[in-house]
């Protein structure tokens, strides 16, 4: 069977109809040039040129060959290619792990920056809550979750993200001035608040800054989804405290307005185990690292 420099070498003088250009072409001298062309011509036991003094031409068998030639050439050049691009993480999948409320603006806004700076990978989409993100990542089934912290799993490296600010949800028919501004105004008002089990950060968030504000709102639903809350807010069942970015869901009937005395202080985080070998993962976080900079930067 024929080697692939023994093609390349046919393709160069089929090409350039001349064996001393062929040979500067390929960066090697004439003579192993001709000698891989005459093995070539035997293992094929036809001649692929005419071959004169003053000329080369192709022979029928040759003018044949050399279209399948320069296709098998291509083919392996592509090849190398390919595998160059994806060892430098230019090609390849990376699956990615995300909360649904890191969908309403953060992960939007990054995938279309990765997209375009890494046009040969292909992104793989996941949306999960917090907790599972954490044990796939352990297992290997995502290489990269966006999720609430802390992460304490040694594992695992985690960097934030983007940072936001609670906003108060409250239904249109309750008046301005009655609408909760601050913390301790939501002392006795009913709230539609997360679940422990399910929403744990926000739940544990919420908890903390209402007994710093030494205020007890009245409990009236322990949900897990940032929209199930707003939905029930629409309906009037009482009031919520959403991530600014859930804004984005213009729910009916539900008016946004800041929370007065909270900075911005409901985190996203991007987490990656460490001995994860993709070469797309990598290249990906240095995107992610530059990418959130700007953004606070920004901010």
């Amino acid at each position: 069977m024929f080697e692939l420099i023994q093609l390349r070498c046919f393709v160069a003088v089929a090409e350039e109809l001349h064996f001393g250009r062929a040979a500067g072409r390929l960066n090697m001298t004439q003579p192993p040039l001709s000698r891989h062309i005459q093995v070539l011509e035997r293992i094929l036991k036809v001649e692929l040129f005419h071959r004169s003094s003053r000329s080369v031409k192709l022979t029928a068998a040759g003018s044949a060959f050399l279209a399948e030639a320069a296709r098998i050439v291509d083919m392996a050049d592509s090849a190398i290619t390919t595998a160059r691009a994806a060892a430098e993480g230019q090609r390849g999948s990376v699956s990615l792990g995300f909360t649904a409320a890191s969908g309403y603006s953060f992960l939007p806004r990054f995938m279309g920056h990765a997209q375009q700076a890494m046009e040969g990978v292909r992104f793989i989409l996941k949306e999960m809550v917090t907790s599972e993100q954490l044990e796939t990542l352990l297992s290997g089934r995502i290489d990269l979750g966006l999720l609430r912290p802390p992460v304490r799993r040694p594992e695992l490296t985690s960097i934030p993200v983007m940072r936001e600010r609670f906003m108060v949800c409250s239904h249109i028919s309750v008046p301005e001035a009655a609408r909760p501004r601050r913390l301790a105004d939501f002392d006795g008002l009913p709230l539609i608040m997360y679940a422990q089990d399910k929403a744990r950060y926000f739940h544990d968030l919420l908890t903390g800054l209402f007994a710093q504000a030494k205020a007890e709102p009245q409990l009236v639903q322990n949900l897990a989804q940032i929209h199930t809350i707003l939905m029930l807010v629409s309906a009037g069942h009482g009031f919520a405290l959403a991530p600014e970015s859930s804004v984005r869901l213009h729910p009916q009937d539900v008016v946004f307005s800041p929370l007065e005395d909270c900075e911005p202080i409901v985190e996203l985080h991007a987490a990656w185990r460490d001995e994860n070998d993709n070469p797309a993962l990598h290249v990906l976080v240095k995107q992610l690292r530059a990418w959130a900079d700007a953004a606070q930067e920004g901010d």
